[in-house]
């Protein structure tokens, strides 16, 4: 093999280790920063001036991105040596190069198109090759950027990407604090605010108390502005239509944005349905979690974004969430899946969710036969979720020219464990929900 190909060592692309001064730090740098009591090496992303004071956004080696955060000069040990980003080869001059590609590809979209070229009108634009307000097009893959993202060496692989650090420090929402994981376009200038207070039941945000208390004293709204279909002794669920609450269902969109790493954000939300999770109390409904859907899925997806808000977190609602919305398709008549790629902890969800159902009805089961066919019928789960999960717990084996799933002993032990835990489930029977009928005219959306 060629050493061309040898994979490189994130310490090659380094440069200069010194003892530097502050004025010295550049973007790439790494350097020794104090976290929870202990100096770690972490690798300066971005710079930005916040309030007079000069901040930077650091990623800790061999940490998850989401402890990405922003910190400020004094938490940096200077006495320590600074490692400087290897500086660039300087460039051949490629000019020439350049006009000699640009004026080929001119010729091949004479000879290839029928469009008309440069000199029939001024009013033609090369898509393809438009560099939208400067920004370098880098020839790296998503899936390749967010791999690189999540292994060794240099986080700084695609600018348009370091663009996205996190922009907001602190959330105050209800009794709750609140440390964001991601990046999510709010309003520039609230990324000023050391903190911003988003409102427990519309989800509006503020960037000072003063505005939120006075906000709150006029507002009238104890809960999501929709139907409750269900309600326990535990949790409420209510559907919220995306198209007649385009401004609630927004704010969900930006703060998900907050704990969810590669969400697209939509604005037009006119095409979900919101299915929001809430606790109540004496003062009204707390949300403590969501999912959404599209309300004509041409995949057969019966979830689109899902999201238990991290002060719940841990606490069985995920896989609540997760049941109710199999529940939903069974209402419907429909198997579902939820819609993919999906984030991190919403894979371990869905898988511990679909193996506990699967086992759950083959130790239950009457009969010691059941097609693929019935288990997706009585789950709402897909045939490929359910195979999948089979596969997964090594229960499905081929014995005598056919496929059968083979319960052993340890997991119908496990089974029993879990049985013995309590635990809150969906009750079907105060389900109180009809499938949502639309019209063509309803299904056109737009700005």
């Amino acid at each position: 093999m060629s050493g061309d190909h040898a994979p490189k060592d994130p310490a090659e692309a380094m440069g200069e280790t010194k003892i530097a001064t502050s004025d010295e730090l550049v973007i790439g740098c790494k350097v020794s920063v104090e976290k929870d009591g202990e100096y770690r090496i972490a690798e300066l992303l971005s710079l930005r001036m916040k309030k007079g004071r000069k901040v930077f956004y650091v990623h800790y080696d061999d940490f998850n991105k989401r402890l990405d955060e922003w910190i400020e000069l004094d938490r940096i040990d200077f006495s320590k040596p600074v490692t400087f980003p290897k500086p660039e080869a300087p460039k051949k001059d490629t000019k020439k190069k350049d006009t000699k590609k640009v004026a080929q590809k001119k010729k091949d979209v004479k000879e290839t198109s029928a469009t008309p070229g440069e000199k029939a009108g001024g009013d033609v634009m090369d898509l393809d090759n438009l560099n939208v307000q400067g920004v370098k097009k880098d020839d790296i893959s998503r899936e390749d950027e967010i791999e690189k993202l999540r292994t060794s060496g240099s986080m700084v692989q695609n600018n348009s990407e370091v663009a996205r650090v996190r922009n907001l420090s602190k959330v105050i929402m209800g009794k709750h604090e609140i440390e964001p994981w991601y990046f999510s376009p709010y309003p520039v200038e609230l990324t000023e605010e050391d903190v911003i207070y988003i409102d427990d039941y519309t989800l509006q945000f503020f960037g000072s108390k003063k505005q939120f208390e006075r906000f709150r004293q006029k507002c009238t709204l104890r809960h999501p502005p929709g139907n409750e279909i269900y309600r326990d002794d535990y949790i409420s669920f209510f559907e919220i239509d995306g198209r007649k609450q385009r401004s609630w269902c927004r704010n969900v969109c930006l703060f998900s944005k907050l704990f969810l790493d590669h969400k697209t954000l939509y604005y037009d939300v006119d095409p979900f349905l919101f299915y929001c999770m809430t606790s109540r109390d004496e003062q009204g409904h707390h949300l403590v979690g969501y999912f959404s859907k599209e309300k004509e899925s041409s995949e057969g997806y019966n979830l689109a974004c899902i999201l238990t808000l991290p002060q719940y977190q841990r606490k069985g609602y995920g896989r609540l969430l997760i049941e109710f919305s199999y529940e939903l398709s069974k209402k419907e008549g429909k198997v579902g899946s939820p819609e993919k790629p999906l984030s991190d902890l919403g894979l371990l969800s869905y898988r511990a969710y679909w193996s506990e159902t699967l086992i759950n009805l083959l130790v239950e089961n009457d009969s010691e036969y059941i097609t693929i066919d019935e288990i997706s019928q009585r789950t709402a789960m897909t045939t490929t979720d359910i195979l999948h999960t089979a596969q997964t717990l090594s229960i499905l084996k081929y014995f005598k020219g056919q496929h059968v799933i083979y319960l052993s002993d340890q997991v119908v032990e496990q089974h029993e464990k879990l049985k013995k835990k309590k635990k809150h489930t969906i009750n079907p029977e105060l389900l109180q929900w009809k499938p949502p009928v639309f019209t063509a005219a309803q299904l056109r959306f737009g700005f």
